[in-house]
């Protein structure tokens, strides 16, 4: 009862305004297209956002507060919600280093990148009030940019240019001003499709599954990266590629390195997978052809430390387990790390919500992420509890007792997690 009265207290804190933390800095920052960022503050008050040695734009805080009122609108509390956080609002300027005279342009893609500095930098808040300085060249552009691609919003309809735009961390994180806008997201530019893939209805039958779920896209190419995210707190970047098996009699860097951590007595032990290169191959090669799997490599700045594969819960094994049943977009996860130096707390949090946001970014359709460790596999419950995942049930498969673990869109972006 104490612990479960600890984590009500836990969620309890996510969810009420806290005071800006001070505990990340935007310092040799890498963003996902490689450029570096850098906030340096003046004494002034005056903040510079350098991309590339370059200052892309300025910003500083108002002497002034908002507050985004909702629900509130159009009833006795509009004027009284004081239960609502209000922020000080911060006015982006152009940069003043520039020898131009007249007006500057800020780039969108420079503009996300700002608020990617902005979300880090006070990354306890669900938004952050935001006015565009009349002295940027393109901010009627910037405007439209950032309420159409939801990455802001008004808090009534846009009467003027200078009220404020309040960013949301919720849809910032789901991707927000990216796709369709630039190229600078977590979602490097691939052969993927880069708008959700079109509807049509597929049928699976094996011997553990049959079911009737969405046709679903081809599989990228053998080693393609399909996600990348720098984190700040250990100074690395997590990246995700797609499982490249190499050909012909040659042994790919990725099917040597999963055909070790299979070898080894602690991977072993929870996959049961160990043997010789031969029965890895064909192992991969049957989730490679599964075209419900996605099996990935995951590596920080480059040096692979774990696999994962990602599935469509429609056709898996798992589908019977979950109550009321999955959506036709929901996904599971697999997970095993290889390499010890890369075990932890801290990096395991990061790779395991790294996972997820990939999930609900590859797909808007996706409403849950869901996984199936043992029911007493206490250490890898608590990193689920961590990012936000609660146990929907208990359930037996035919050859282990699981718990099944769940985190819907909502809750898992709602909250302070990226």
């Amino acid at each position: 009862m104490a612990r479960a009265v600890q984590r009500l207290i836990a969620i309890q804190n996510a969810l009420t305004d806290n005071p800006v933390s001070g505990d990340q800095k935007v310092d040799e920052f890498i963003l996902p297209d490689s450029a570096v960022m850098t906030v340096r503050s003046a004494e002034a008050g005056t903040n510079f956002v350098h991309i590339d040695g370059l200052v892309v734009c300025e910003y500083h805080l108002l002497d002034q507060t908002a507050q985004l009122v909702v629900s509130a609108v159009g009833t006795q509390f509009e004027n009284t919600a004081s239960h609502i956080p209000s922020f000080q609002v911060i006015e982006i300027l152009p940069s003043s280093c520039s020898p131009q005279t007249s007006g500057i342009d800020i780039s969108v893609k420079d503009m996300w990148a700002t608020a990617y500095a902005l979300f880090t930098l006070y990354h306890v808040q669900e938004i952050i009030p935001v006015v565009l300085s009349q002295k940027i060249n393109n901010s009627e552009e910037l405007r439209s940019y950032l309420l159409r691609s939801g990455l802001g919003r008004t808090a009534h309809p846009p009467t003027a240019s200078k009220e404020e735009i309040f960013l949301h961390r919720a849809t910032f994180w789901q991707g927000a001003g990216t796709h369709g806008y630039h190229t600078r997201g977590w979602l490097p530019p691939s052969s993927l499709s880069v708008a959700p893939f079109p509807y049509i209805q597929s049928f699976t039958r094996t011997p553990t599954v049959i079911a009737a779920h969405p046709l679903r896209p081809p599989k990228p190419k053998p080693g393609e990266t399909l996600f990348r995210r720098f984190c700040p707190s250990i100074g690395e970047t997590l990246e995700f590629t797609y499982f490249d098996l190499g050909s012909g009699s040659d042994v790919s860097e990725h099917l040597d390195t999963f055909h070790r951590w299979h070898n080894q007595e602690r991977v072993n032990m929870a996959w049961g997978e160990r043997g010789p290169l031969e029965k890895h191959k064909a192992y991969v090669t049957g989730v490679m052809n599964d075209p419900a799997v996605l099996p990935v490599m995951m590596s920080w700045n480059g040096e692979y430390m774990g696999y994962a594969e990602i599935t469509h819960l429609k056709e898996n094994h798992l589908a019977p387990y979950v109550p009321g049943g999955p959506g036709d977009w929901d996904r599971g996860l697999h997970v095993l790390v290889g390499e010890d130096k890369f075990r932890g707390a801290e990096r395991t949090n990061l790779w395991h919500r790294g996972l997820i946001h990939y999930c609900f970014l590859a797909d808007p359709r996706t409403e849950s992420v869901m996984g199936e460790p043992r029911a007493d596999n206490s250490s890898i419950i608590k990193v689920e509890f961590d990012s936000a995942m609660h146990i929907a049930t208990i359930f037996d498969f035919p050859y282990k007792r699981s718990a099944l673990v769940c985190v819907p869109r909502e809750r898992f972006f709602r909250l302070d997690l990226l």
